[in-house]
């Protein structure tokens, strides 16, 4: 079985059945960039009319239980996750409210400051706010994961401190092998190694660089990951987004925030990447395969990190205290 820590897209049936059929056991999807509360409800409407359809192929996910029973059936199961905390409109309250309603991974920040705390994107981190540590205090309560993909890294390390649970960093690299804001330094690093967390080693082009050009750059990132965090901390989020428009792009870029120009993860002053080798969910166990059949890996170590730490995170995470 394997295991994608975070996708963005447009999905249907072909796009479910194609999970499905490269072996996923289980995706955390993007319900919401910068919607709010009420937006983000049509969203998930839409994840669940869509899964109830097509309940052949997909299951949605509550609990970690629920993603051994996807992979039984031969089904993808479909892990409810946001790239903001923007849904729950700075009420605490409603932390509990999409609990209930299925929500399983929340990411504290995307591309700006919000009231919780600081983006990688902003010349300043504020760091992790009071209303903040409510919100990390709240989602540990009931069994959400947070992830920290987006955030800065003062804000991470004050969440990974504060957080009485493991958390997430679902879909990121290592600034020390891909220098990029929206990866991350040694001392975020070396916190979540300390509490138990997973990073999603992600091989889109933009944060990945030659990384990303084929098969072999794809191991190797995996394999310098696993050397500098250790193989209990390293697994997989591939940050595909399938069958994504491009005015779908804009709205992850620009939201409602701004009218100038952005290029998300886009450096100005970086050479063009390879183009993106990654950019199927058949590739992925592609490159499972590769990493054991090379010889980089093991295949218990290559297990853990296509799935095994995930199910780790998400056996203890999903469950209320």
């Amino acid at each position: 079985m394997l295991i994608d820590g975070l996708q963005c897209g447009r999905y249907d049936r072909e796009s479910l059945a194609d999970l499905r059929d490269a072996g996923v056991g289980a995706v955390t999807i993007t319900a919401s960039f910068w919607e709010s509360s009420l937006e983000t409800m049509d969203a998930l409407a839409t994840w669940n009319d869509l899964v109830r359809e097509n309940d052949d192929v997909a299951l949605l996910v509550r609990t970690a239980e629920d993603i051994d029973a996807a992979h039984a059936s031969n089904r993808v199961g479909i892990v409810l996750g946001t790239q903001n905390a923007s849904l729950f409109d700075d009420r605490l309250g409603f932390v509990e409210h999409f609990w209930n309603m299925g929500v399983r991974v929340v990411q504290l920040t995307y591309n700006t400051q919000n009231a919780i705390g600081g983006s990688c994107y902003e010349p300043v981190d504020s760091g992790l706010s009071r209303f903040g540590r409510e919100i990390v205090t709240e989602m540990n309560r009931l069994g959400m994961v947070v992830d920290l993909s987006h955030v800065g890294d003062i804000t991470g390390v004050d969440a990974i401190e504060h957080s009485t649970r493991p958390v997430a960093i679902n879909h990121a690299n290592a600034a020390s092998l891909y220098a990029h804001p929206r990866n991350k330094g040694d001392r975020v690093l070396d916190a979540l190694v300390a509490h138990g967390g997973v990073l999603g080693v992600c091989t889109y082009n933009n944060i990945a660089g030659d990384y990303a050009r084929d098969v072999r750059g794809a191991a190797e990132l995996v394999v310098r990951h696993v050397e500098k965090l250790g193989v209990e901390h390293v697994a997989f989020g591939s940050d595909m987004s399938p069958g994504a428009p491009e005015d779908d792009v804009q709205w992850m870029r620009k939201g409602r925030w701004t009218r100038s120009d952005q290029q998300g993860a886009v450096l100005a002053d970086a050479p063009p990447p390879p183009e993106e080798w990654m950019d199927s969910p058949a590739k992925i166990g592609e490159l499972a395969s590769y990493l054991v059949e090379s010889g980089l890996l093991g295949a218990v170590e290559t297990d853990a990190v296509f799935s095994g730490n995930w199910l780790r995170i998400y056996r203890e995470g999903f469950v209320a205290r």
